[in-house]
């Protein structure tokens, strides 16, 4: 696991009072800026269990799990993330996770489609 001064200072905040979704994304955020993958995939997965509805958490958490390998999950948290950006209007956000969605889909082997 990669620590920077950023990272080590955000989780000083964990189980504080500002713990929450926010905090959490961003601390996925900066796991998946310095490439370790698996540890934003978990602080991602955090952030939408605190905020099921927090849609840039869903894409980020999808863009993350592509990235470190798990497919299906990726695909999976695409999947959620387009239809909670969808009910919340977030066109834009929902648009851009069908396009990742349709681009890992087309590296998978034809009978995991």
């Amino acid at each position: 696991m990669v620590t920077t001064p950023l990272i080590a200072n955000l989780e000083k905040l964990l189980g504080g009072p500002r713990d929450g979704a926010l905090l959490r994304y961003s601390l996925g955020n900066e796991h998946f800026r310095t490439g370790d993958f698996a540890q934003a995939a978990i602080r991602l997965r955090e952030a939408v269990e605190r905020d099921a509805g927090y849609s840039a958490a869903w894409k980020l958490l999808g863009k993350a799990l592509a990235e470190g390998g798990q497919t299906i999950e990726a695909l999976a948290a695409y999947e959620q993330g387009i239809a909670v950006a969808e009910a919340r209007g977030d066109i834009q956000a929902a648009r851009e996770m069908a396009v990742f969605s349709r681009r890992l889909r087309r590296q998978l082997p034809p009978s995991d489609h």
